[in-house]
């Protein structure tokens, strides 16, 4: 099992009234130094504040205790998987920066070669060039322009995981040359892939276990399936059965409850994330873009 990449889940949430937002802002930094899980951050598109965190049962119980605790009124978004992005296949991308303008010249040049690598392994740079051809004091502003690009995502707005960026050649002038401009280039041959690298998006999937009693597992595996599961296996547990599977999280949203109504009550669940995995094209119908509406 990889390292878990929180958040999992997000939703967007801002108050009833304006005059309590900065109560809110209270309250959620409350609830995120009490939780480790707990993720805030704001939306770039709306500037709303997002809420991350494991699944949508535990954001549930956070906005419970925001009203019950806190005594806010919120409207709260409709949970958003975070799906990640990866490269398809390796790219080499060759990108000149130019600008000529009223306040000067700009130019920088990079090549640059990224490579997918196995899951669980992030992103990393490195500068593989020699002879001079990129000065050393440029290449924070290339490392700046690619983690820049990299959250912004190739298809929907997603952080792009799981590859290197490799510098392997570039250009430079000694007049109109700067962190800046190989930033910009950095920044512009990451977007080309695209085009040229097969970007893929990728879903967050659970292991969950069920424990039901034995009258109850058919109708709890049919509903699995359903969610599009992949069943690891049931075994027998004293009086119960136990239901072991590998399930999207898109999928497991509202699974308390539907489980509550298939087993009357009598069997519980738990679920842990297990990887990040190639999601379906098109994407399943959990799929949210970024920007998320909102709901009292």
């Amino acid at each position: 099992m990889s390292s878990i990449p929180w958040p999992l889940v997000e939703i967007a949430i801002e108050p009833k009234s304006k005059a309590d937002q900065e109560k809110l802002g209270v309250a959620l930094k409350a609830l995120a130094a009490d939780d480790p899980i707990i993720r805030l951050s704001i939306g770039e598109e709306n500037g709303l504040t997002i809420l991350g965190g494991a699944d949508d049962l535990q954001l549930g119980d956070k906005i419970s205790v925001l009203q019950g605790v806190y005594n806010l009124e919120v409207n709260v978004g409709a949970p958003q998987v975070a799906y990640r992005e990866t490269l398809g296949r390796k790219a080499e991308i060759d990108f000149t920066h130019k600008k000529l303008d009223d306040r000067g010249c700009e130019f920088a040049r990079v090549r640059i070669l990224f490579e997918p690598c196995q899951p669980g392994k992030g992103y990393s740079f490195e500068s593989r060039i020699g002879g001079g051809r990129v000065l050393e004091e440029y290449l924070p502003g290339v490392r700046r322009g690619l983690d820049s690009a990299k959250d912004a995502g190739l298809l929907a707005g997603f952080p792009v995981i799981d590859f290197t960026a490799t510098l392997i050649d570039g250009a430079y002038h000694d007049l109109d040359s700067s962190a800046a401009a190989f930033e910009i280039a950095a920044r512009e041959a990451f977007r080309k892939l695209s085009d040229q690298a097969e970007p893929k998006l990728l879903e967050p999937v659970m292991q969950v276990e069920i424990v039901s009693p034995e009258e109850y597992v058919a109708d709890v595996i049919g509903d699995l399936n359903r969610r599009r599961a992949r069943i690891v296996g049931s075994n027998p547990r004293g009086q119960d059965s136990v239901v072991t599977a590998v399930v999207p999280l898109a999928d497991m949203f509202g699974y308390a409850d539907a489980l509550r109504s298939t087993t009357e009550g009598r069997a519980t669940f738990r679920m842990a994330y297990d990887r990040y995995e190639p999601a379906p094209q098109p994407p399943p119908d959990g799929f949210l873009p970024p920007a998320v509406g909102m709901r009292a």
